[in-house]
């Protein structure tokens, strides 16, 4: 082999190496742009293709029209598909009805799926987050209207979910009623799991509760979805309520906390929970007592009234019941309307929590049945507070030992004993009945009766809430008679010739009195110069 045969036969085989690398080459870079034609194929074709999915498996579910802003689609980690401005109305027949608003709403939802997804039907999704969800539901009128005319749509569902995950959400139900606001629920985030067109799914809930301030929890079941009357699907589960804050209501301050369970429908859901409130005041005394209660309500969804069945309550250790309507005022709030029964419960309990004055004015056990309304409007609870009503006390004791003192010596001189009647006296035990009102935190007596050993007074008058005003007018009626009631022989000379003027009925005594002060010291004097016409005589 000569020297030129040597040199030539490598070159030969360098030149073959680099024909083949360069093939490689080529043929890689057209399978890469084969490769790129065909993703850009299939994006091109995946987003009409997912696009109809969605519309077409949404309109089948729903029964009604969809709408579809905008649509993406990306192929960096899969298929990516989000989406804005998502609008479903409701049935056809229900917008012919009247129904302005979509029945859902979507500001923005986002899937993933693998390419597979694009061959097999219906395509299968582990989660579809959502931000921004919006649930409307038609009055109830315009879906009885538009229910007789409704017909399904032609469609497959072609797109099956596990769960949805909702965040910034919220649930409308209107109402046809012009002096009724829609009832409106906050959901700040929802989880929807088992997601399926014919059966409940599971969910996990925070709702935004506005008065009082706070965030309910709740788990449970709803559904399925009611295509033809969505206020009718079913919803069942249990809440919790922590760390109400009761001052976000004006007048009112303490923590709440409640738990409970509800079932029923979107627009009528049945509620039994209890509440604890360890701090419960009214800005009328700003004196904290202790509440707890056992409910039983049914939130009427179509015109965002709530009806309270049954309370069982106690306040500080004085139990009573209590049952009305919290009723939705379009533009003004809401009114309050309640019947409110304590059988025998401590009169300390609610004086503390509503008068100022400390120590309370008295202690007794009380009885009484009351009408309680609240009108709707931005002042302190307070100042809308009214109610009226019978009430009894018995075994009452004046806390400022000078009053009991006083109501003691009456007695005895009352019953003929003026000489017993000295400061320290035996305490004795007093009653009283009477009706009243209460409005803009003043409590008005009518027919007040007094009842003690040797005599009865009766009253009319006016008590502030506040303690500074205390301003009462009745007549006093005693055993004795003027000259017996007081313990000096001069005295009771002296008091001889006016004696007939104060006869009583039944041959006692009949003296008109005033009782008045501020605060816890009240003044008792007599009332010589009333007419009449400003007292209540005792019928015996």
């Amino acid at each position: 082999m000569d020297l030129a045969s040597e040199i030539t036969q490598p070159t030969k085989r360098h030149q073959h190496r680099k024909g083949v690398w360069a093939w490689i080459g080529i043929s890689a870079l057209a399978v890469l742009v084969t490769f790129l034609i065909v993703v850009e194929v299939m994006i091109e074709r995946a987003g009409p293709i997912l696009k109809g999915r969605v519309i077409e498996t949404l309109s089948t579910r729903f029964n009604s029209r969809v709408d579809l802003d905008v649509f993406n689609v990306s192929v960096l980690r899969g298929l990516e598909i989000t989406g804005d401005g998502l609008k479903i109305f409701p049935p056809d027949a229900v917008v012919a009805a009247g129904a302005k608003q979509p029945l859902i709403a979507i500001d923005h939802f986002s899937f993933h799926s693998g390419f597979i997804g694009l061959v097999f039907k219906p395509m299968h999704l582990r989660a579809v987050k959502v931000t921004g969800l919006h649930i409307n539901i038609p009055p109830r009128e315009l879906r009885e209207k538009g229910g007789a005319e409704r017909q399904g749509r032609k469609g497959k569902i072609k797109i099956v979910v596990d769960d949805i995950i909702c965040d910034d959400s919220q649930l409308i139900i209107e109402t046809a009623k012009p002096d009724k606001d829609p009832k409106k629920f906050e959901l700040r985030h929802i989880e929807l799991h088992d997601v399926g067109p014919n059966a409940p799914l599971s969910y996990q809930a925070t709702l935004t509760n506005a008065v009082p301030r706070g965030d309910i929890q709740a788990k449970g079941f709803f559904g399925p979805w009611n295509t033809d009357d969505p206020g009718d699907s079913s919803l069942t589960g249990h809440y919790t309520f922590d760390h109400a804050d009761l001052n976000t209501i004006k007048g009112i301050g303490g923590i709440l906390s409640s738990v409970g369970d509800f079932k029923g429908q979107l627009d009528k859901i049945d509620v039994e929970g209890t509440t604890e409130t360890p701090e419960f005041s009214l800005d009328t005394a700003n004196h904290p007592v202790p509440l707890h209660t056992e409910f039983h309500a049914i939130v009427d969804g179509t015109s965002g009234d709530t009806y309270l069945r049954a309370i069982k309550a106690k306040l500080g250790s004085s139990n009573f019941t209590t049952s009305g309507a919290v009723i939705n005022i379009r533009g003004k709030g809401h009114t309050i309307d309640m019947d409110v029964d304590v059988p025998a419960g401590q009169l300390r309990d609610f004086l503390e929590l509503a008068v100022k004055t400390q120590p309370p004015v008295m202690t007794a056990v009380i009885a009484t049945k009351t009408k309680l309304h609240i009108r709707p409007g931005k002042e302190s609870v307070t100042r809308r507070l009214s109610f009226s009503g019978n009430f009894s006390l018995k075994h009452i004791r004046f806390t400022n030992p000078a009053v009991q003192d006083k109501v003691d010596m009456l007695s005895l001189r009352a019953q003929g004993d003026p000489q017993d009647a000295r400061p320290g006296a035996k305490d004795v035990n007093s009653r009283m009945r009477g009706s009243f009102a209460m409005d803009r935190s003043l409590i008005r007596f009518r027919n007040l009766d007094y009842t003690l050993p040797g005599g009865q007074i009766n009253l009319v008058g006016v008590y502030s809430m506040d303690g500074q005003q205390f301003d009462f007018a009745g007549t006093v009626f005693t055993q004795a008679t003027l000259p017996h009631m007081v313990a000096s022989r001069w005295k009771s000379l002296l008091l001889r010739p006016i004696s007939p003027f104060f006869k009583g009925p039944n041959g006692g005594a009949k003296i008109p009195v005033k009782i008045s002060g501020t605060k816890s010291a009240p003044k008792f004097g007599l009332d010589l110069f009333r007419k009449d016409s400003k007292s209540k005589d005792h019928k015996h």
